[in-house]
């Protein structure tokens, strides 16, 4: 018997691959534009997968009244209405862990070039200033500097081993305490006044929107600066462009924004900011390593009775 399955955007050919035997395959080329899309024959359809931005919320899962399994990319899932989700019998499921090695080097790299001014010196030696204007001013070192990492999940526990090899002092917030050998500071605001820089890996969702605030960045000051690969709901934007504006907060570099791929202007015309498109988990491998687990995932609920990688909250509806 086939069994019918949903895509919301368009997957990559190895996720096409592994669900050719046994799986049939609708395509939603491009949900975001088409909130009000529909499925052909929707109460067919048992398994979506989800490469898309869209919010999957309860009346969207309502239109898919077989609905089984959500197998999602990525690590982030707060675009999905996990509660409602539970409340109908569909378990959800993401891509953890597989990519907590690039998100963490791609952290550490936005960190070096910000500190060494990396985009800034590559700019004046292709203009010609070098040989006109002499060499470029001074940057400063992340060797022994101290370093907060908002979010110790697998991806800052990565992160933190990694900065250990540049001798920083690292310090972490988050909604508890760990067994782990750095220093845990509640008040966030107090740990920012520390650092000479703030690594965001918290996840999104209505309980961090907005957690990096004013007063968050008056505390980080004009010597320090932010690195965002987290999601871009977590930083009040408005407020981030005014300190950055002004010198308040001395610099940022950010993989994620508010309303992606749409970036303020006034944010794309700052000197003082690092922008990248999202790209922290971008290289072959672990994109690969991605789409190879929503694809199992997929099988793995419907031919071994268990999904691989359900979501924390989902975690008990799986059968072992």
């Amino acid at each position: 018997m086939t069994i019918r399955l949903l895509a919301l955007r368009q997957p990559p050919p190895p996720v096409i691959q592994a669900l050719e035997d046994g799986f049939a395959l609708d395509i939603i080329a491009d949900p975001e534009a088409q909130p009000d899309w529909t499925a052909d024959d929707p109460a067919s359809i048992r398994g979506l997968v989800n490469f898309s931005s869209t919010p999957l919320t309860g009346a969207v899962m309502d239109r898919l009244p077989a609905l089984e399994v959500i197998s999602s990319v990525g690590v982030g899932y707060d675009m999905i209405d996990v509660a409602a989700a539970r409340a109908r019998g569909i378990v959800v499921t993401h891509t953890p862990d597989v990519l907590n090695a690039d998100v963490a080097n791609y952290a550490l790299l936005l960190l070096l070039a910000a500190s060494r001014d990396l985009v800034r010196q590559d700019a004046h030696v292709r203009s010609g200033a070098w040989a006109t204007q002499g060499g470029t001013p001074l940057t400063w070192s992340l060797e022994g500097e101290t370093i907060g990492i908002v979010g110790l999940g697998r991806i800052g526990r990565t992160l933190a081993q990694k900065l250990g090899a540049f001798n920083c002092e690292v310090l972490y917030h988050g909604r508890s305490r760990q067994d782990v050998p750095y220093e845990f500071c509640p008040d966030l605001a107090a740990m920012a006044r520390r650092c000479r820089a703030m690594v965001l890996l918290l996840p999104g969702g209505s309980g961090t929107d907005g957690l990096i605030s004013a007063a968050v960045l008056e505390a980080l000051g004009p010597d320090s600066g932010l690195v965002n690969v987290a999601r871009g709901s977590v930083v009040d934007q408005t407020a981030l462009i005014a300190a950055l504006q002004d010198g308040r907060l001395g610099w940022a570099a950010l993989d994620v924004f508010e309303d992606e791929p749409h970036v303020p202007d006034a944010l794309r015309a700052l000197p003082n900011v690092l922008l990248s498109p999202h790209a922290a988990s971008a290289t072959t491998q672990t994109r690969g390593a991605m789409f190879a687990l929503v694809a199992q995932n997929i099988r793995a609920h419907f031919l071994e009775g268990a999904a691989r990688s359900p979501v924390p909250e989902c975690r008990d509806m799986i059968r072992r």
